[in-house]
C-alpha cells in the first residue's frame, strides 16, 4: 500500500464466456513487503496470479511492475524484469539432481542456452549460482539426489531456489504448501520467511491460515473473483464480513 508500488493491478477484469472471473480488483505490494491472497476454491486467486505473471490476458484493467505497465508483456518479458513465480504442481525435471535443477535456471538467467546435456561443473556461474540457491533454501545437501526422489517437501524447496536462481525481486508464490506433510511445512515457512527477509517482494496463495497470519506484512481477501478486504493480519481478522463470508466458525 506505498505510493509507488512494487507490484500493482488496478481495476483488473478477467471475463470468459460472459462470465466475471475476476471483477474490478485492485490490489498493490510496496518494495519487501509480504502479501497474502486468500480465499476459498473459486475465489480466483491463481487467476490472479496468472493475470499478474502474463499467464493469462485480462479482458479490463492493467498490471503493473514497477510503475511499467506490463499487462501485455509476455511471461519470459516479465520473468526478465525480475517477476518470478511457482505454481501449485510441481515443475521438476525429475530425473536430475536438484543442482542440475537450478542450474538449468540459473544458465537461462545468465544468458545462456536451456541445456540439460551440459554437465555442471564446479565453479562455472551457472554452478556457482545453483549451489547457492540450494544452501539459501536449505538443501545443499541434496545437492546430488534426484529431484524425484525428494519428498513434498523438499520438492517445494527446489522449486524456491530454481526460481531465485532466475534472480527475481518480485516472487509469486501460489499454494507453496499445497500437498506438503504436516512436519515438513515449518521448514518450509522459514525458507519463505528467509527469501522475504532477504529484501525481495513476496505474495502468496495460501490456503494454511496459521502458515499466512504468521508471516505476511498484509492479507487480501478474494470471494467471488473480488476483494472483499485487504489490510494487516488482525485487521482481516477482525473482519465480520470476512468472518461471514469465508472464515466462519473456522475462527
Amino acid at each position: 500500500m506505498t505510493d509507488q508500488p512494487v507490484l500493482a493491478v488496478e481495476h483488473l477484469e478477467l471475463q470468459i464466456g460472459g462470465a466475471r472471473i475476476i471483477d474490478d480488483v485492485t490490489l498493490s505490494v510496496g518494495s519487501g513487503e509480504m502479501l497474502g491472497v486468500i480465499g476459498p476454491n473459486g475465489a480466483g486467486k491463481t487467476t490472479l496470479f496468472n493475470l499478474m505473471s502474463g499467464i493469462m490476458t485480462p479482458t479490463g484493467g492493467r498490471v503493473l511492475l514497477r510503475g511499467d505497465d506490463v499487462t501485455r508483456l509476455t511471461v519470459q518479458r516479465r520473468a526478465r524484469a525480475g517477476l518470478g513465480r511457482t505454481f501449485q504442481t510441481s515443475s521438476l525435471f525429475t530425473g536430475l539432481s536438484a543442482l542440475e535443477n537450478v542450474r538449468l535456471s540459473a544458465q537461462v538467467s545468465i544468458g545462456h542456452e536451456l541445456s540439460v546435456l551440459a554437465r555442471p561443473r564446479r565453479g562455472d556461474a551457472a554452478t556457482s549460482a545453483a549451489e547457492e540457491r540450494l544452501e539459501e533454501v536449505g538443501l545443499a545437501h541434496h545437492a546430488q539426489t534426484m529431484a524425484g526422489v525428494l519428498s513434498h517437501g523438499d520438492k517445494r524447496k527446489l522449486e524456491i531456489a530454481m526460481l531465485l536462481a532466475t534472480e527475481p525481486s518480485v516472487i509469486l508464490l501460489d499454494e507453496p504448501m499445497a500437498g506438503v506433510a504436516s512436519g515438513d511445512v515449518p521448514e518450509l515457512v522459514e525458507v519463505i520467511r528467509r527469501v522475504h527477509r532477504s529484501g525481495r517482494t513476496v505474495l502468496m496463495v495460501e490456503h494454511h491460515m496459521d502458515v499466512v497470519l504468521g508471516l505476511v506484512d498484509t492479507v487480501a481477501v478474494m470471494h467471488h473473483g473480488q476483494v472483499l478486504a485487504w489490510d494487516t493480519p488482525q485487521a482481516v481478522m477482525a473482519d465480520p464480513t470476512v468472518q461471514s463470508a469465508y472464515l466462519g466458525e473456522s475462527l
